[in-house]
């Protein structure tokens, strides 16, 4: 599955916060500037971070699962979490 998020944060706060969220639950595979690749037991999620527009930042997430497994879910959490660095005050809902 693929997801992709726009967002204001800095492409830097974002691949950071991919480190820690990830992290916990999955070794890193690749490190490259602004593309990481975490893989284990739950499969391999592939995160790709990029400026759009000048004052964007295109946050893609791959996951090599089908749609609502442990890894999606985890995908999709981190999103809500990027949704988090623009807006602190929003509250994540969802069994993800």
């Amino acid at each position: 599955m693929q997801y992709f998020h726009r967002s204001h944060a800095a492409p830097d706060d974002v691949v950071a916060l991919a480190a820690h969220h990830f992290g916990a639950r999955l070794t890193p595979a690749v490190e490259a500037p602004r593309r990481r690749r975490y893989s284990g037991s739950l499969g391999t999620v592939t995160v790709t971070v990029r400026a759009e527009g000048g004052h964007y930042t295109l946050v893609t997430v791959a996951t090599d699962q089908p749609g609502e497994s442990e890894l999606d879910k985890l995908a999709k959490r981190f999103l809500g979490e990027v949704h988090r660095l623009d807006h602190p005050d929003h509250e994540l809902r969802g069994a993800y």
